[in-house]
């Protein structure tokens, strides 16, 4: 348990909120109170968001039997609840998450982070982590690869 939590401390904790408060701190940024919409956009995008990533490290450490991060890897190939739709749901609800606090806050710097953490994660997987994933599980990671996009979801989830 506890490098379960010490993973959500220097991953997703740092990406979601130390970098955006550092990145307020050193910028020019002054609080702007969001619209209705926005801070009703705001509500749904971080309800969703943290749903997604925690769903996603408990089906980590559940089913995968390891954790988020690249230094402790699940040891089983998760293709369960969402994994089932996208490959990637774990990042896509940090995205919600950094999404929402564009919103609450009206933050063009932080949106401009949400966009680069999702091109250096884009990046990451396509270079990196699809490869080691092909390694370590072969022809299963392929075929799930072949059939669960990485970022949009499919409309139906599929059966491994």
């Amino acid at each position: 348990m506890l490098r379960w939590f010490i993973s959500i401390l220097i991953l997703p904790f740092n990406v979601s909120v130390i970098i955006p408060v550092l990145i307020l701190f050193f910028s020019d940024y002054h609080y702007k109170a969001p619209s209705g919409v926005f801070l009703i956009i705001g509500i749904v995008m971080l309800i969703a968001g943290i749903f997604l990533a925690s769903s996603t490290m408990l089906l980590f450490n559940n089913v995968g039997k390891g954790t988020l991060a690249p230094w402790d890897p699940p040891k089983n190939l998760v293709v369960e609840g969402p994994y089932c739709y996208v490959r990637n749901p774990m990042i896509t609800g940090i995205l919600l998450i950094l999404l929402s606090e564009y919103f609450f806050l009206n933050s063009v710097q932080i949106l401009s982070w949400t966009v680069l953490f999702f091109v250096i994660n884009n990046i990451y997987f396509r270079a990196f982590e699809e490869k080691q994933l092909e390694k370590k599980f072969g022809g299963q990671y392929k075929n799930y690869k072949k059939n669960v996009p990485r970022w949009i979801p499919r409309f139906t989830p599929w059966k491994f």
